[in-house]
């Protein structure tokens, strides 16, 4: 495990956005596990960037998403497709149809599991972006009594409905389930960069990174993990 502490969310973003650069750079076909929320905007801001003054060439690349809301549409402003449209896709030369989000309205939700985890044993994840949730909890791998390996329908837990709730116009329209990769997905990356920003994060990357290992805090299977990088932001 490699451990970079910073002093602002800035230069987390910024050795993140290296880090990928650096693969893509050595492997223009790279295949990314990439995530949403407020942690991995400022990756994507810089990656753009780097698009856009003809530094990086995401043509042959592909990404595959760790997770996406039930029940929601690819173009609801509050998807995760929709998300990764608005922050990254739309702004870089990656062809549509080699960016995979989860589909939050298939009609048969647990096929799509199947289908999902079919495509990530395909392709394989060269490098995972994660963060972690004040509970540990990875992708929409909530704390529980087991490690799920392949992707799965989760019930979310109320303390995940409210973090999200900023995103919404309240919590009552947050939804209460998702799909998400399982833990032999993202496990399976051959790289993992985990980025957490500000003190409140502090106590669970401590609890999840140097306590032991259980499904009560799903952050912690990633000690086992033989290319881990967590940047930490104390801003």
């Amino acid at each position: 495990m490699q451990w970079i502490t910073v002093s602002s969310y800035e230069e987390l973003s910024q050795i993140a956005a290296d880090r990928i650069t650096a693969l893509m750079k050595r492997k223009p076909n790279a295949v990314l596990g990439l995530a949403t929320g407020s942690s991995p905007i400022g990756i994507y801001e810089r990656l753009r960037a780097a698009f856009a003054r003809g530094e990086l060439d995401f043509s042959r690349a592909c990404s595959i998403n760790l997770d996406e809301y039930l029940g929601l549409a690819p173009d609801h402003p509050q998807s995760y497709r929709f998300f990764m449209q608005k922050h990254l896709f739309d702004h870089i030369n990656i062809p549509n149809e080699s960016t995979f989000v989860p589909n939050g309205c298939a009609k048969d939700p647990e096929a799509e599991c199947r289908a999902y985890d079919a495509l990530i044993e395909e392709r394989g994840i060269d490098l995972q972006i994660l963060g972690i949730g004040l509970d540990g909890h990875i992708g929409f791998n909530e704390p529980g009594d087991a490690f799920l390996k392949g992707t799965h329908i989760i019930d979310l837990h109320e303390s995940t409905i409210r973090a999200n709730a900023r995103f919404f116009e309240s919590e009552d329209e947050v939804p209460h389930r998702a799909i998400t990769m399982g833990i032999g997905g993202i496990m399976n990356a051959k790289e993992i960069l985990l980025i957490a920003n500000g003190a409140s994060k502090k106590e669970i990357l401590c609890a999840a990174l140097t306590g032991p290992i259980t499904p009560a805090v799903p952050a912690s299977i990633l000690q086992l993990h033989p290319n881990l990088t967590v940047i930490y932001s104390e801003e």
